[in-house]
């Protein structure tokens, strides 16, 4: 096993610490103490590394420097795991740009302030997004964690990060080599089978969903066993990285917008919609935002409900 190590320099606000407690889909919320801990399978799907990440201190004018210790197979491409963690931790876009929503729009400046440096943190790719939507399917995300856990530990890779083991997925070769595995029924497997194959074909590339578009690469998701339209945009949004797909079937965040602008009832879509033209173009941050910053705001004895645009009632 080999280590390697960069630095990423955060382009505006930027919190690892938000990253690291952010819980979502196959990875629990974790108590912060300064290190987090990622161990994935590499973009190409032919390999696994894992990466202790740490963060400096905030300076007065930009955020603390990332600094990764990827650790990996002799040969592993530092490049490769290094542009696959600026995506995973959103880094590979412009903060800055992302504070001007919050001086358009003084609701999520709010929700800004309240969370600062929350960028929203992403499944290391769609192969694992889609691993996880077969796996966790109507069924219990704790203990789907624990049996994803125990697969990983037996057919992929276990990684030492700062004191704590890692398994890291099997990739999608060593994942159809698994005939059976406690815990997972035979007709989930098979769907397993069915998203590494896919991955291994190249329909689970990430220049490729991101060539196709949210839509369409939505649809075509599709086609893979298991799939259906609730997962397929877990997966090309959360999977891949687009920053603007506004998530109008998720009634979670049109409910707390509901509170957070004042308004009399839940948005329509259309209202929905004109309610998100100042988030562009980071209304899927938004989302994301309005989902882990809202209670925040709202449970703060001063809140108050703040404006909504013009024509938003």
């Amino acid at each position: 096993m080999e280590r390697g190590s960069f630095t990423i320099r955060p382009s505006g606000p930027f919190s690892l610490a938000e990253a690291a407690v952010f819980g979502f889909g196959q990875r629990p919320a974790a108590a912060w103490d300064g290190v987090m801990r990622l161990a994935f399978c590499l973009d190409g799907y032919a390999g696994q590394v894992g990466a202790a990440i740490r963060q400096d201190r905030a300076g007065p004018d930009r955020a603390g420097d990332v600094h990764c210790t990827v650790h990996g197979p002799a040969g592993t491409d530092l490049d490769v795991a290094c542009e696959q963690i600026m995506r995973v931790l959103s880094l590979d876009h412009d903060g800055a740009e992302f504070s001007q929503v919050g001086r358009r729009d003084p609701v999520i400046g709010r929700l800004q302030a309240a969370a600062p440096g929350l960028r929203p943190p992403l499944f290391y790719s769609p192969y694992e997004a889609a691993a996880w939507a077969v796996l966790s399917a109507r069924r219990p995300a704790r203990q789907m964690m624990q049996i994803r856990d125990r697969l990983s530990r037996a057919h992929g890779m276990t990684f030492d990060l700062a004191g704590h083991v890692l398994a890291a997925l099997p990739t999608p070769a060593q994942l159809l080599a698994v005939g059976s595995f406690p815990g997972i029924p035979e007709d989930r497997m098979r769907r397993l089978h069915g998203v590494a194959q896919a991955a291994l074909e190249g329909r689970l590339d990430v220049p490729l969903l991101r060539e196709q578009g949210p839509e369409r690469a939505m649809t075509g998701l599709q086609a893979i066993p298991g799939i259906g339209p609730f997962y397929s945009a877990l997966i090309v949004i959360r999977g891949t990285g687009f920053t603007d797909v506004l998530p109008t079937s998720e009634p979670r965040v049109r409910a707390l917008a509901t509170r957070l602008y004042g308004l009399a009832s839940a948005p329509g879509d259309a209202e929905f919609r004109a309610l998100a033209e100042p988030w562009r173009p980071f209304r899927t941050w938004v989302a994301v935002l309005i989902r882990a910053a809202a209670g925040r705001v709202l449970d703060a004895p001063e809140a108050r409900p703040g404006p909504a645009p013009a024509g938003v009632r």
